[in-house]
């Protein structure tokens, strides 16, 4: 990967609707290199989709949690299913597997309110198959919400 490769993800990173026409010309390129390049990164699965960014709020999704689920055995088997179940549930936003403290896994979880919390941890979370504990830590604020990879 050059130089040029990486202002291309520089740029598509802070927006991933960009035109071709326009990248290419921040990138000082003509448009037919500049989408092969941005193609091959693409097959070599360096760009792995392009998304929308929503905001929560404006969605009435108010709360976040960051949880701690531990195990009750650590069987490659049981960690498997519970990462396909936990993908599954939308209110999961990232997971994690985890060392260095008490539990495998930590979860960010976007949800309405708190009593959408308590559905989602009581019936669907706790419920899957080998969890023994959950801690849950509220997001108050966001000071920081970063993107971009640093390249």
């Amino acid at each position: 990967m050059d130089k040029i490769d990486k202002q291309i993800l520089h740029e598509l990173q802070g927006n991933a609707r960009i035109s071709n026409l326009e990248l290419a010309e921040k990138v000082h390129l003509s448009p037919t290199p500049c989408a092969r390049r941005v193609r091959q990164l693409e097959d070599a699965g360096i760009i792995t989709q392009h998304v929308t960014l929503l905001d929560p709020e404006k969605l009435d999704l108010k709360l976040s949690a960051l949880i701690s689920v531990t195990m009750e055995k650590h069987t490659a088997e049981l960690f498997e299913k519970f990462e396909r179940h936990v993908a599954e549930l939308p209110e999961v936003m990232e997971c994690y597997v985890v060392t260095g403290q008490d539990s495998d896994f930590l979860i960010k979880a976007i949800v309405k309110d708190m009593r959408h919390y308590e559905e989602f941890l009581l019936k669907r979370l706790t419920k899957l198959e080998g969890v023994s504990g959950v801690h849950s830590s509220f997001v108050l604020r966001q000071p920081i919400n970063k993107h971009h990879l640093p390249i």
